[in-house]
């Protein structure tokens, strides 16, 4: 036998990684005493535990304290004792601290990443080399961003106590995404890890005594549901950042409602795997093993659709199949080992069921000819190919091993099937052509593309994705913005509407009698309902009548909305010379508007607010082309292009308080970054948005870009907030409106901002620029790799 021949007949033989360490830490530890709160081990307080087990034998490693509400309210009062004077602390202070926890957690790397594989079941490859390591870097990065943050984020404080709760794919790693940029705000923490993997999470509180991390600035909580629950509904606490499916994120979107609690939420995914005909076949083969079977498929942004063009399909395939086969299942302590065990039975349970019903529904499954462990919650990767787009494989979150195929002709095609889901978190584009890999990402709904590559992280990068993957970001510059607040200056209360008295007396004749209509896809229309509204003057006097919009107006507008392509596709520098004359002709008819306000107001700064309005318009015309996106650079041969870009369908409830300034301040930023706009002015006084109408028509806005309902405040905003077609709301109306509107949005998860039944001082500087820009623009991270 020569050379060659022995180097073809050689097998991998055993690696096994020693457990010893991980086993005496085990054996060493009280877990009936597991929560870590106000700096010391407690058990719970109705003495509850749960168990932990083994994922690849189903042995128990422990029974862990199971936290109560009573518990929750501890950790709570803890986190808010400490609050005052961490959020005090310099950043300097703050910086020290993460550091030392980054340095602590860098010495016992090894130990955390036996117990993470141990407990979870992922293969030790990747607890050691990528979990255990990019949790370091999170900390270590976030410590300067703490010392930097009053340079960088100037009149931005953290904002309180946050509530975190994280799942069980990635323990270790969601922790530090979570409690690294936390610390760094000057934010006090309640984390409760999944009942799953418990295990890194309470050795991570050891570290956080080692480190120096003052009592009551980080407390963890093992438990279920309940103790989840009592951290969502807590009173006292100030935000909430979750990770998990996105049927639970959207129950807690409806539990925070009216709340005023900031939100994040890290949800599902069905991240499509794009290879284009000129790809690297073999890489492209290699990154799709990183994409699925990467943690067993157990991955939110798990590049589970792969979508090839027809000619390379057969080829791809082919290769794909041999890949397959040569992927290791088995013990996730065996260094070569692939493809560990599904973290408990329930999760193997759903994922047989899933490829079961998926072939029935016509996929074709392939598995490759392999045996699995006697013990543990093993599935073999399986191929699912003859997928139709509707099918469940190609639609549902299957978290576990299982890779749906589908074919497309064109780019157009790819696009569209690639877009063809609920979900939004990732992509992943393979092309020789960075041309087309560049033309591809931006139309991709997704928060983070990957240009020939996958599952790529850093803690400087932005994570987060659109639609029902949630909102919000983890890493990077913008997900230290979760943690922060800037505190906008606050107007009155805003009271429910009472239906409106009719005016005692009709305006002085002359006049040719005119009802405004609505204002749809660029035309004036009627109402559907052909029912008005009668507006008054602030003497009590006839001013004019209004169309009053229902629900089909709302579906039209958000229809037009959505059919206008020019606006958001237009540069920014066209958005911009757009607003400025719209900002010109609204000044030629100042004296008109002021007029207007003035007899509806009675306000005597009514000319004032004109200009304010015509300012406002003027900002946001010079700001759309430079409110830019930034390139991140990770510590890998890569560049991340960190993209703004416009929400989509906004829909905007304006306030009775500023009419006019109100409106525009609200209109201005989100047709700034690109969006198109369904906007209902203030039911007391919109005659001022629909005298708007004329000078928008010539204007050279394109129709659809903006679209004007008049009606009833509460009413309208309940339409929009429910219409899966529209992206972000922005509500300014009566607390029980704001809260209503929040709870309804669950339907696509769609951003919501309310002013929590509160106007702002739109006459503030504070009330623009920056603070709106932020929330009209998603942030998509792109990773474009580079060299040989």
């Amino acid at each position: 036998m020569n050379i060659l021949e022995r180097y073809h007949a050689m097998e991998y033989g055993p690696a096994p990684e020693a457990r010893t360490e991980a086993d005496a830490w085990l054996a060493a530890r009280d877990f009936g005493k597991a929560l870590f709160i106000d700096g010391a081990w407690k058990a719970a307080a109705s003495g509850k535990t749960f168990d932990t087990s083994e994922p690849s034998s189903g042995k128990l490693l422990a029974k862990v304290s199971d936290a109560g509400a009573a518990d929750i309210d501890a950790a709570v009062a803890a986190a808010t004792k400490a609050l005052p004077k961490w959020s005090a602390s310099s950043g300097y202070q703050r910086a020290k601290v993460l550091y030392a926890i980054g340095r602590a957690m860098q010495r016992h790397q090894r130990l955390f990443a036996v117990l993470e594989t141990i407990d979870n079941g992922k293969p030790i490859r990747e607890s050691r080399d990528i979990d255990v390591p990019l949790a370091i870097r999170h900390f270590i990065h976030h410590a300067g961003w703490a010392q930097a943050l009053d340079k960088d984020f100037p009149g931005h404080k953290g904002v309180g106590v946050v509530g975190q709760i994280i799942p069980w794919n990635f323990p270790l790693l969601m922790l530090a995404w979570k409690i690294a940029p936390a610390l760094a705000a000057g934010c006090t923490v309640v984390l409760k890890p999944a009942e799953f993997t418990p295990l890194t999470a309470i050795l991570f509180a050891e570290i956080c005594e080692r480190a120096g991390v003052p009592k009551g600035v980080v407390n963890i909580v093992q438990g279920g549901p309940e103790a989840g629950v009592a951290i969502v509904n807590h009173p006292g606490i100030q935000k909430i950042a979750f990770t998990g499916s996105s049927e639970v994120g959207k129950i807690i979107r409806k539990a925070t409602a009216g709340s005023g609690k900031k939100l994040s939420l890290e949800l599902g995914g069905k991240s499509a795997f794009i290879v284009f005909e000129d790809a690297d076949l073999d890489s492209a083969v290699e990154g799709l093993v990183d994409g699925i079977w990467f943690n067993q498929g157990q991955v939110c942004c798990a590049g589970s659709r792969l979508l090839v063009q027809e000619g390379i399909a057969e080829a791809l395939i082919a290769k794909v199949k041999v890949r397959m086969s040569r992927l290791r299942v088995g013990s996730p302590l065996d260094k070569n080992t692939d493809i560990g065990p599904l973290v408990d039975a329930t999760q193997l349970d759903r994922v047989k069921g899933l490829v079961a019903e998926g072939a029935k529904q016509g996929a074709v499954c392939w598995q490759p000819d392999a045996a699995l462990p006697s013990s543990g919650y093993y599935h073999l990767p399986t191929l699912a190919t003859g997928v139709s787009p509707a099918n469940i494989l190609a639609q549902e979150e299957v978290f576990g091993p299982v890779l749906a195929t589908m074919t497309f002709r064109n780019t157009e095609e790819a696009i569209e099937l690639a877009n063809n889901t609920r979900y939004g978190l990732a992509a992943s584009v393979w092309s020789e052509n960075i041309n087309l890999a560049l033309h591809v990402a931006p139309q991709l709904k997704a928060g983070v593309v990957w240009v020939n590559g996958t599952n790529m992280f850093d803690a400087a990068c932005g994570f987060g994705g659109y639609r029902e993957s949630g909102f919000g970001r983890e890493g990077g510059r913008e997900g230290m913005f979760e943690y922060l607040a800037a505190k906008l200056p606050l107007g009155p209360v805003i009271k429910p509407a009472t239906s409106s008295a009719q005016p005692v007396e009709q305006s002085d004749g002359g006049a040719i009698d005119r009802t405004a209509k609505l204002f749809i896809g660029g035309k004036q229309v009627r109402p559907d309902g052909n029912y008005s509204l009668a507006i008054a003057t602030a003497k009590g006097k006839m001013a004019g009548e209004v169309g009053l919009g229902n629900r089909k107006d709302i579906r039209d507008a958000v229809a037009a909305a959505r059919s206008c392509k020019a606006w958001p596709e237009a540069t920014a520098y066209n958005r911009s010379q757009v607003l400025y004359y719209l900002a010109e002709n609204l000044s030629g008819r100042a004296a008109e508007f002021a007029a207007r306000l003035a007899e509806l107001t009675d306000a005597k700064a009514a000319r004032e607010e004109v200009e304010q309005s015509i300012e406002r318009l003027f900002l946001y015309a010079g700001l759309a082309d430079k409110f830019e996106g930034r390139v991140h650079q990770p510590p890998a041969r890569a560049v991340t292009l960190a993209l703004h870009e416009p929400v989509g369908v906004v829909g905007i409830v304006a306030p009775d308080t500023a009419p006019l300034l109100g409106f525009i301040s609200l209109i201005a930023p989100a047709l700034a970054m690109g969006n198109t706009v369904v906007a209902v002015p203030s039911e007391k006084y919109p005659l001022l948005a629909t005298d708007l109408y004329q000078v928008i028509e010539y204007s050279d806005v394109p129709a659809g870009a903006i679209n004007i309902v008049t009606g009833r405040t509460a009413e309208l905003a309940g339409v929009l907030a429910k219409h899966d077609d529209v992206d972000g709301l922005w509500l300014f109306a009566d607390a029980d409106t704001c809260a209503k509107a929040e709870a309804d949005s669950i339907g696509n998860l769609k951003r919501v901002w309310t002013g929590n039944g509160r106007s702002l001082d739109w006459t503030s500087d504070e009330a623009a620029g920056d603070a709106l820009l932020r929330r009209a623009v998603e942030v998509k991270n792109v990773w474009v790799p580079y060299g040989d």
